[in-house]
């Protein structure tokens, strides 16, 4: 009997010290070495924990919850939180209209709904591009947005193909694109569809492609290294391009411009141009309303930074009328530096008079030099910008007067055909005598205007000659 007491008290004792030491001690379920941050560790590869599970009724009644407690509504189907005085609901937020892209078989959906010949996004959804992703077909926008978070890690790729294709637009943005032996872009859509593409590297590409038909074209901060061939851009409605940059080690022409635009805008940016490359072609004399390259600098070796309009343009110049150019490394073209100029000297052509006080146009032949949107013929220079303009006139000339007495000469600017009696200067001339005149003074001009020199004789109706006469219209 005395031994069964002790037993009892031993036992006792060593229950006490076990759940003293429970008290302090970690807790492993499923293991003997719980993690040391943990105070419980439960471990299973074919088990879960199973929290209290509750309705909402009956969660919300439970009185004076602490902080952090956990339970499972089955009445919403997902965990609460009692945080402060608020139960705060934890459930995966999943966003509508989403889809991450971790490798090519992510577009399985895709690539079933093109037929098995390309990726065909769903309209109006987000496409995260996360890593670095082969492509086994081209890619149809269909108006998706297509996006990477780290331009230089997200990258897509496709070998001797196009990665886009169709008739569609969308949005590109924050990616590497690179096509080995293949082709960036091959798109052909109406005006109905607009292409965003942004922030972005095209890199190592055979072609970077052709883009055609869209109605609204949007490239911006996007670099360009490696590719073999550039881009064409084909009868898009408003084409804008803000800060591209094309580095030296790009070959071939980078941009040509073909067909019909309503308006181009290329703005900032760099074209390093080397060798026998080119910068941009417009050699097909594209249609261009209102074209306009500000901004963008053109460097490198090359002797041809842009393939000329080989009809419309100027000598010395690149451009037809319609365009407002100021860049860096080509030559300026606006209305505002519009220029003409002529001559003639050792002119044997006698002026004639109809009678005293009646001008006509100075006689002879002249040979005209420097024209920028201005042309000429004898005597004449024609203003062809695209919008009127305040011009400076500088006229000088030497008249031979040799026979006929004394006599007074005016000359006159006349505009259209019409004097403009503010420009004009008078000379004094005795017999025998060989003397110079110059007239100074403002015009405004529309397109199409012209301006002449003219001469009147007040004395009498006798012929005069100008040997040498020189106008310059700034």
């Amino acid at each position: 009997m005395k031994t069964t007491k002790l037993n009892q008290i031993i036992f006792k004792c060593i229950a006490a010290l076990l759940i003293s030491a429970s008290t302090y001690a970690q807790v492993g379920v499923g293991t003997i070495t719980p993690d040391a941050s943990s105070m419980m560790d439960v471990s299973s590869t074919n088990k879960g924990m199973l929290a209290p599970r509750m309705t909402t009724a009956q969660r919300v009644a439970i009185a004076t919850p602490a902080n952090g407690l956990l339970v499972y509504d089955i009445t919403e189907n997902a965990f609460y939180f009692y945080k402060v005085s608020v139960w705060t609901k934890i459930d995966s937020v999943v966003r509508n209209n989403y889809k991450l892209i971790k490798s090519a078989a992510d577009l399985s959906a895709e690539l079933a709904a093109g037929g098995g010949t390309r990726y065909l996004l769903t309209s109006n959804t987000l496409y995260e591009i996360n890593g670095t992703i082969t492509l086994a077909q081209p890619i149809e926008l269909n108006n998706a947005y297509i996006i990477g978070l780290d331009t230089n890690e997200d990258i897509l790729v496709r070998v001797g193909g196009a990665i886009f294709t169709g008739a569609t637009g969308g949005s590109i943005r924050n990616l590497t694109l690179t096509a080995p032996g293949g082709t960036v872009f091959n798109l052909s859509g109406a005006n109905t569809q607009n292409l965003i593409f942004r922030d972005s590297i095209v890199a190592n590409s055979g072609s970077v492609g052709t883009i055609s038909g869209f109605g609204l074209v949007f490239l911006s901060v996007i670099q360009y290294s490696g590719n073999t061939n550039g881009i064409t851009y084909n009868n898009i409605t408003d084409l804008l391009m803000s800060n591209l940059g094309w580095q030296a080690n790009n070959s071939g022409t980078y941009e040509t411009f073909t067909g019909t635009f309503e308006f181009i805008e290329k703005q900032g940016g760099f074209s390093k141009v080397n060798g026998a490359n080119v910068g941009i072609n417009v050699s097909s004399n594209p249609t261009v309303n209102i074209g306009v390259l500000t901004g963008t600098s053109f460097s490198g070796t090359s002797t041809q930074f842009i393939n000329r309009y080989t009809v419309g343009s100027y000598t010395g110049f690149n451009f037809s009328k319609n365009w407002t150019v100021n860049c860096p490394g080509i030559p300026r073209e606006s209305d505002d530096v519009a220029i003409g100029y002529y001559n003639m000297n050792g002119n044997a052509t006698n002026t004639t008079f109809v009678a005293s006080n009646i001008p006509s146009k100075i006689a002879g032949t002249t040979t005209s030099t420097n024209l920028f949107r201005i042309e000429s013929s004898n005597n004449r220079l024609t203003y062809k910008g695209s919008k009127p303009r305040n011009f400076e006139i500088i006229c000088t000339g030497t008249i031979d007067h040799s026979s006929g007495g004394n006599r007074i000469f005016t000359y006159y600017v006349y505009k259209n055909g019409v004097q403009l009696p503010s420009i004009s200067a008078e000379r004094r001339f005795p017999n025998n005598d060989i003397g110079n005149f110059t007239i100074i003074g403002p015009v405004y001009m529309a397109v199409d205007d012209y301006v002449e020199v003219w001469v009147e004789n007040q004395t009498n109706s006798g012929n005069t000659l100008i040997t040498k006469l020189s106008v310059l219209l700034k």
